[in-house]
């Protein structure tokens, strides 16, 4: 079985980056067919085989790959899997879109539809300039045409979370099966801990950190990830915030935070495991497609305080294991921070949530970690890959 991995752009490191390194260590020898490549910043892939687009040797592309979203479709549209039997999609945006035979097997790892054209898509536009506005709607309409055409080419879907899976038939009519991510940090799993390919002097040790009473974000500092509201609840409450993290909104925010609040930028994954530790509680005011953050927060037994709506709450139990609030306003989070005082998180009880329980059986920490462990990921992907394309067989010669 001739496996290639195909996602958007490598040109960061996050959650979505975690599932490829896990991915690549299931099929080492598969190429990674991508976007765009910055070796720069995408040092956890480096001696991979990456094959690049023509988008590669355009000036700009590989820094900022947010203007050249409408020549994307192209781009992966002319990628030639002929040696291939199975591609493997891992996307949020136009990886989807390639173009494979009827003897291949394509299956496409959703993370979320394209941001910018369905879900999000009004939040986006208003980010735009008003003279460009009416532009960027034809531009967001036709791309929409391509993107829903695009969801019909893979022969299975399979998604992060249950969001996910209720957007992907809202907006692509296509069923996915949910297949959980991995754990992204913890000792306890052998989990290998990579350091990020950046410039240490940004960090500080955890070791001087507050002593457990600070709360914490860990995010990319970019819009969607509405920061913004955990800074300003935080400058009302007074309380001490640490942000681990960065991103194009970094400078913006640390103008708009107080003198409670701390920027860490990027850490290594044993600084971050010991910011886990310590932490009060892990924050997160944005609607995750899946929110590899909280798990990774219960893995250590340390609550979470997320939005309501968001992919992140499938994994917390209102009241026992995290608070949820309703709204992204700062009042809605302010009080979702006071209650958290008020509530006796037991480490018995910490878990995933009841959709996770109910499937797996049980909701102590252990349990959580082994439900998100990397092996646990990797066999159960690697099966249902299996699965899938013995089924593909079958039909083919079938006919």
């Amino acid at each position: 079985m001739r496996v290639a991995l195909v996602y958007d752009r490598v040109n960061k490191f996050g959650g979505a980056e975690r599932v490829l390194t896990a991915l690549h260590e299931i099929w080492p020898e598969a190429p990674l067919f991508t976007g765009v490549y910055d070796s720069e910043v995408a040092g956890w892939a480096k001696g991979w085989d990456i094959r690049t687009s023509f988008l590669q040797s355009f000036p700009f592309a590989k820094k900022w790959h947010e203007g050249f979203g409408w020549m994307m479709p192209l781009a992966f549209e002319s990628f030639d899997f002929s040696e291939f039997d199975v591609i493997i999609s891992v996307t949020s945006e136009a990886a989807k879109g390639i173009i494979t035979n009827p003897r291949q097997l394509h299956i496409c790892y959703l993370l979320t539809p394209t941001r910018y054209l369905w879900s999000h898509a009004n939040e986006y536009l208003s980010e735009i300039p008003t003279a460009l506005k009416p532009l960027a709607r034809i531009a967001q309409v036709k791309l929409r045409v391509w993107d829903f055409m695009a969801a019909q080419r893979p022969d299975y879907f399979l998604s992060i979370s249950k969001l996910v899976q209720r957007r992907c038939w809202k907006y692509y009519r296509r069923e996915a099966e949910v297949v959980y991510p991995m754990l992204g940090l913890s000792s306890s799993l052998n989990v290998e801990r990579r350091t990020l390919n950046v410039d240490q002097r940004s960090t500080h040790s955890a070791q001087r950190s507050a002593v457990k009473s600070y709360f914490l974000v860990v995010s990319r500092l970019v819009p969607y990830k509405r920061i913004d509201l955990a800074i300003k609840a935080y400058n009302r409450l007074k309380l001490p915030l640490v942000i681990v993290g960065t991103g194009s909104e970094e400078k913006s925010l640390k103008r708009l935070a107080g003198r409670t609040i701390k920027f860490t930028g990027y850490l290594t994954d044993q600084g971050l495991i010991e910011y886990y530790r310590n932490a009060r509680a892990i924050i997160m005011p944005q609607e995750e497609d899946f929110g590899l953050t909280a798990v990774e927060a219960l893995s250590f037994g340390v609550p979470v305080i997320s939005y309501k709506h968001s992919g992140a709450a499938e994994m917390i139990k209102d009241g026992e294991t995290g608070i949820l609030f309703g709204e992204q306003s700062v009042n809605s989070l302010a009080e979702a921070i006071k209650k958290i005082k008020n509530v006796k998180f037991r480490p018995a009880e910490r878990g995933p949530a009841s959709p996770c329980t109910r499937r797996y059986g049980a909701s102590q920490d252990k349990l959580h970690n082994e439900i998100y462990s990397q092996n646990r990921f990797k066999q159960e992907f690697k099966d249902k890959i299996n699965k899938l394309w013995m089924k593909h067989q079958e039909n083919i010669y079938s006919r």
